[in-house]
């Protein structure tokens, strides 16, 4: 997901260093005492000690400037030691503990950075920067529950609390408890409503717990729709079906993150290789669905044409499907350690061809990196579903029915058509569990409608239809995923209060991926979100069988299911308006006999077939690079309708 960090980065020193001009004589052996490598060994010098009593902390700061370039931060630790050993009672004690810690932790070493920020806090318990600092210290050494603490338990006026209620926040995200996290945010909104970023996490954080309405509570000086154009590019899928606002959006928050690069680094003729130069990049190469979804275009390259690099900044997690992606590069080229301008650089040395970014404006992204336009032809693909509009790259991926051609100049970069379907999927076979109605907590006798997406997906309107789709087929339940423990406890509160029953809601806990797979043979009905439809989840359902019904509105993110019900001929569960949503999801509950045509025209090889065709999706791949890679610099790239 688009999790950007809230902005962490602790307060520094206190106090500024004046320069000294002309160093005395005794600064200059201060200087050498303080710097030498054995200073641990040393013994106690009066001479020393007697020089840094004198020493206001100013004129200290002023001595460790010129230390710095010859001891590094180690003769700044024996500085601020050595004068707070010597100034026992200087009211300037707080300050110099408090450096000492910033000091410490540049160092990575958070034990002692944490005592010296206790000691800054015990000199000056209003010291509100050593509270900040202390949390983020303790939250280094994994050390949460103290973090929030500090945080918690700091004096400080009410400007800082604005940095202390984001600092707790955004731990409390991290850890899950998203309720909570949701409060701190709020309490940092009434005290400084114009935060986007902050505005962008609280309001997700509502989504995911299903608070609706999400802008419901009043934030200051802001109304619904202001709050709505400070929100982040993920959530705006969930929130929003217009594809110019959605764009608008991620300019906006592209801007206040991503600045320029100082230069570009391809030539814009581009190469003249052999072989087509293809960069897939991506910190997902790893179990995420987009490692699903890419490995069999991966491996089927044709390498007589094409030579694969994998740009990787992903965790290792020892999992097959990431061992699969690695073995498909020719060159898989770890980055996660690389800044990036260093890795827009070792593509530029690769000379890249075409490098087509996998993330997108999600969680990370390498947007920098693509700033500095390493590759002459840059694009974006499966990640994010809508609108990245960075100048430097020049295509978005996708197909006719995701974004109709009517519709392409409401998306930055450009459209690039692929013919027929943009989603790329594993046509391997896969080794699937046995599972059971009983086993999973299912009725047998019952006609189960089920939706595994994310809570943040599930809009209040979605909800309220699946309520009176439940009314109006009463002999059935729905199965959901148990997202969030305060998101289930909202949706058992609302379908009780529109006077369905608690059993009637049946949930899902997280299980491996063959597992979950398997678990869809065991519904009888897909209902698909909207505006952020299933994307890898609906293909997941039609590949076991199991018929969706979806909602197609007007961005990207609302086709995506749609798109696959065309590919697959099952056009009639595509509705265009909620009401018809309904309409035939109650229709396919009731209708056993069309219910059972329905899952009859999916049955057998229909997914593999069409969706899962890599074979020729690779083909109409591989086409259309061929076709970009030969465009003069700026020309425009029609792409082929999903006809041809």
């Amino acid at each position: 997901m688009d999790k950007p960090v809230l902005n962490r980065k602790p307060p520094t020193v206190l106090e500024t260093a004046p320069p000294i001009a002309h160093p005395s004589d005794d600064t200059t052996w201060l200087l050498g005492r303080l710097s030498r490598e054995d200073r641990d060994a040393a013994p106690a010098d009066e001479r020393e000690r007697d020089l840094l009593a004198r020493m206001r902390l100013e004129e200290l700061l002023g001595l460790i400037e010129r230390l710095l370039p010859v001891g590094g931060r180690a003769a700044a630790i024996n500085a601020y030691r050595a004068w707070i050993d010597a100034n026992p009672l200087s009211p300037q004690q707080f300050a110099a503990w408090f450096n000492l810690g910033v000091e410490f932790a540049k160092l990575g070493d958070n034990g002692n950075a944490i005592r010296s920020y206790q000691n800054a806090l015990l000199l000056k318990p209003a010291l509100y920067q050593a509270a900040v600092n202390l949390g983020t210290a303790l939250e280094a050494e994994g050390r949460n529950e103290e973090a929030l603490r500090a945080w918690q338990e700091a004096l400080q006026p009410v400007e800082a609390r604005i940095a202390l209620l984001n600092n707790r926040g955004r731990l409390l995200e991290n850890m899950g408890r998203f309720a909570e996290a949701e409060r701190e945010l709020y309490a940092s909104l009434l005290l400084q409503p114009d935060q986007p970023d902050v505005i962008h996490h609280w309001s997700h954080l509502r989504q995911r717990t299903c608070q609706w309405p999400i802008f419901g509570p009043p934030v200051p000086g802001l109304t619904a729709d202001e709050l709505m154009r400070r929100q982040g590019p993920l959530g705006s899928l969930a929130l929003c079906d217009d594809p110019a606002i959605q764009a608008q959006i991620a300019e906006e928050w592209l801007r206040r993150r991503v600045p320029a690069a100082p230069t570009r680094l391809s030539p814009p003729e581009g190469y003249a290789h052999d072989r087509i130069r293809v960069g897939y990049m991506s910190s997902d190469f790893c179990r995420h669905a987009v490692s699903f979804l890419i490995v069999d275009l991966l491996e089927r390259h044709d390498r007589s044409r094409f030579e694969i690099f994998g740009y990787c900044s992903s965790r290792e997690d020892g999992s097959d499907i990431r061992r699969r992606v690695i073995e498909a590069f020719d060159h898989h080229v770890p980055v996660k350690h690389l800044g990036d301008a260093d890795l827009a650089h070792r593509i530029r040395a690769d000379e890249i061809d075409i490098l087509i970014d996998l993330n997108g404006l999600t969680l990370g992204a390498r947007l920098e990196t693509l700033r500095w336009k390493p590759a002459p032809v840059q694009m974006t693909y499966l990640g994010f579903i809508g609108s990245v509009p960075l100048p430097e790259l020049d295509y978005l991926l996708c197909d006719d029915y995701v974004i109709p051609r009517g519709s392409a100049h409401l998306y930055a970069p450009q459209p690039l058509y692929l013919p027929g379907l943009y989603q790329a999927n594993d046509s391997a076979p896969v080794d699937l569990p046995a599972v059971s109605r009983e086993e999973e907590g299912l009725p047998a006798d019952k006609f189960v409608f089920c939706c595994f997406s994310h809570y943040y997906k599930i809009t209040e309107a979605v909800f309220g239809a699946w309520i009176e789709i439940l009314g109006r087929v009463p002999d059935s339940v729905l199965w959901l995923i148990e997202d969030d423990e305060t998101g289930k406890a909202n949706l058992l509160r609302r379908a009780a209060d529109a006077g369905i029953a608690p059993e009637r809601l049946i949930f899902a806990s997280r299980v491996a991926p063959e597992r979950y797979l398997a678990r869809f043979a065991l519904a009888d009905l897909f209902l698909d979100t909207c505006p952020y439809n299933a994307g890898t989840v609906a293909s997941d359902a039609l590949r076991m069988g199991l018929p969706i019904v979806t909602l197609s509105g007007r961005t990207y993110s609302s086709r995506m299911a749609g798109s696959l019900l065309h590919a697959i001929g099952l056009s009639e569960c595509v509705a265009h308006a909620l009401g018809d949503y309904v309409g035939t999801a109650v229709s396919l509950g009731t209708d056993r006999a069309r219910h059972a045509r329905v899952k009859g025209a999916i049955a057998g090889d229909a997914w593999a077939r069409t969706i899962g065709n890599s074979a020729v999706f690779v083909r109409q791949v591989e086409k259309t690079l061929e076709r970009v890679r030969i465009l003069p610099p700026g020309a425009p790239m029609r792409g082929a309708s999903r006809n041809e």
